[in-house]
């Protein structure tokens, strides 16, 4: 079984900066992508950073130069690391990967940017 859980989530105010973790086991992590995805307040759930394999990442063109994202294999854990924050980033964000051909997701957590 799959399992991702989240954490990091908060309060801040706008131009704050916070770190998610997501911590996930039943997969083979070393190879294993993994995502980011955020739902805002009456929004779609959208995409906000891949992590490859090896570590590479990609990001929604929202986030570009303000969000990090990285793999750490002994602790299969992906961290989101964002920065400046905004008060349109608040939301909640979703650890995801791909596995065993159906998606798995975290439970979420909960990031509220105040201005």
């Amino acid at each position: 079984q799959v399992r991702l859980v989240e954490s990091g989530g908060g309060s801040v105010e706008a131009g704050g900066s916070l770190r998610l973790s997501c911590v996930a086991s039943g997969v083979n992590f070393k190879i294993t992508p993994m995502a980011w995805y955020r739902q805002g307040p009456g929004k779609e759930r959208e995409l906000v950073a891949d992590i490859a394999a090896d570590g590479t990442s990609s990001f929604a063109d929202s986030v570009k130069g303000r969000f990090t994202a990285s793999r750490d294999w002994p602790r299969m854990t992906v961290y989101l690391r964002m920065n400046d924050l905004k008060p349109e980033d608040t939301a909640v964000y979703y650890c995801y990967t791909r596995y065993w051909g159906r998606d798995w997701w975290g439970q979420g957590t909960q990031v509220t940017v105040s201005s």
